[in-house]
């Protein structure tokens, strides 16, 4: 029984420290994500402006673990989820030679980034849908990879290859870019005439936007390569 006793306890105690050092990583990469996005709006702005003073972009703090950067009618949410994950070992990065060597090389803290209409936020339509864009996986030894769509235009090498990849401001700088860049290309579609040819007068009431465009083009890409 004593044996048990401190194989949970051992169990434990390796468990969270390695889930709090986690922690601590993927804090302190939201943190210079954060500085990083707020200097990219500042660089954009003064280029942006010079050609159009209409076009605004502005970052958006809003607490410990969300940002936003709004631009044109487009709105990034970037969060950081304060709890630490794992996967199913048939799922595709726990096969990956370098995290089945530790056992510690398991468990991740996960930032997120979604698109949403800027107009949804501005107006409360709390029935209007957001994209996931990316998502970002970090470990005990600040190695990375990203899971996202398609359009999430990043050399292969930053994508999946956690045993080589290690964050960088540089890399962070890339993912911010990369998923304004996504948000961007990436516009909205019409409904079809024949779903708002009929609404009721509780609808009317209830929305003021009876039509919901969607971004219909990104593709979730749920594939890692080693």
């Amino acid at each position: 029984m004593e044996d048990r006793l401190n194989d949970i306890i051992n169990g434990l105690h390796h468990k969270s420290k390695t889930k709090q050092a986690i922690y601590r990583n993927t804090k302190k990469s939201f943190e210079r994500l954060k500085e990083i996005s707020q200097e990219l709006v500042a660089e954009l702005t003064e280029r942006v402006t010079e050609q159009d003073a209409d076009v605004i972009i502005e970052y958006r703090p809003i607490g410990e673990h969300e940002f936003q950067i709004k631009f044109s009618g487009d709105l990034l949410v970037f969060v950081m989820h304060t709890n630490i994950i794992t996967f199913p070992d048939d799922y595709e990065i726990m096969r990956n030679e370098y995290v089945d060597e530790d056992f510690r090389r398991r468990f991740f803290g996960h930032i997120m980034a979604y698109n949403f209409m800027a107009d949804t936020i501005k107006y409360n339509r709390l029935d209007d849908p957001g994209y996931l864009i990316g998502r970002m996986l970090i470990n005990i030894e600040n190695h990375y990879c990203i899971e996202g769509v398609k359009q999430l235009d990043l050399p292969p090498d930053k994508i999946s290859n956690i045993a080589e990849n290690v964050l960088s401001d540089k890399v962070l700088r890339i993912i911010v870019e990369s998923a304004m860049v996504a948000a961007v290309n990436n516009d909205l579609m019409g409904q079809d005439v024949s779903d708002i040819e009929r609404i009721t007068l509780k609808q009317k009431l209830e929305n003021m936007h009876l039509t919901k465009p969607r971004k219909l083009g990104f593709q979730i890409s749920h594939e890692l390569t080693h």
